[in-house]
């Protein structure tokens, strides 16, 4: 009987983490900004969460333990990679629709780009708590930091974000064109 209750655990766990793929891409991609590094990513931790299915002691610390290996996968990306990510090549995608639509898509830009400009420890934190709802120790434990160091990352972080957030929303709207025009007024200058 005991055979059989870990077999159908062992089936609930598989099912659990093969149905948990959004929530860790949506996580993955908040930290990674590139949709085919996050699809890598989660690939990467639910392999990683069926070879160590073992592990899991208490099905209801699952969220938990699937965060922690995600993180570990990313935290090996980083190592593997270099430290800092050019937010100049970041692509975001822009398209033509209704007023309303777009007021949020603008919105959706202006929170993106701002939150690529966070460090990553501070941008993993903001995903974690503002995104998936996680409490500050589910944070600490998943990240093993301290549950001061993830309230103060996240009000640094939540500042800057609120910063850039308000310096993006005074910026003229088509940037690329006043950069352009001030290039040009700048050779009409040395043309005279």
């Amino acid at each position: 009987m005991k055979i059989f209750k870990l077999a159908c655990r062992k089936v609930a766990l598989v099912k659990r983490i093969e149905g948990c793929r959004t929530k860790l891409y949506r996580m993955a991609y908040a930290w990674s900004h590139d949709a085919m590094l996050a699809d890598d990513l989660v690939q990467e931790a639910q392999i990683l969460a069926l070879q160590k299915i073992e592990q899991l002691k208490d099905d209801s610390a699952f969220d938990g333990w699937i965060y922690t290996i995600l993180n570990n996968a990313w935290l090996g990306h980083l190592r593997k990679s270099k430290p800092s990510e050019d937010i100049d090549k970041l692509v975001i995608a822009d398209g033509a629709s209704p007023e309303k639509e777009m007021q949020l898509q603008q919105i959706d830009q202006m929170v993106r780009i701002a939150m690529a400009g966070l460090p990553n420890a501070q941008r993993q934190i903001v995903s974690l708590i503002d995104l998936e709802g996680l409490s500050y120790s589910e944070v600490a434990a998943i990240l093993q930091i301290p549950i001061g160091t993830v309230m103060s990352r996240l009000n640094r972080a939540r500042s800057a974000l609120m910063v850039s957030i308000k310096k993006s929303r005074r910026q003229p709207e088509n940037i690329l064109y006043t950069a352009q025009r001030k290039n040009m007024q700048s050779k009409l200058r040395v043309v005279k």
